[in-house]
């Protein structure tokens, strides 16, 4: 068998232990290009932009 806890382990220290398991909400920028909101360090979905200044995606083409 492998090793055991001595001791039961209290509801509030085991809930004090995951206060910071919660997952929050996404963290969202401006797009510099657009505007529209985007995830952070990603190509703009709605422009095609990466960071205001380089054109990644070809939006005019699709």
């Amino acid at each position: 068998m492998g090793p055991l806890p001595k001791r039961k382990l209290s509801k509030g220290r085991r809930d004090r232990r995951r206060a910071h398991d919660a997952i929050g909400a996404p963290k969202l920028v401006n797009c510099q290009q657009c505007g529209e909101k985007t995830l952070p360090h990603r190509v703009c979905p709605n422009c095609g932009t990466y960071m205001g200044r380089l054109q990644v995606i070809d939006k005019t083409a699709a």
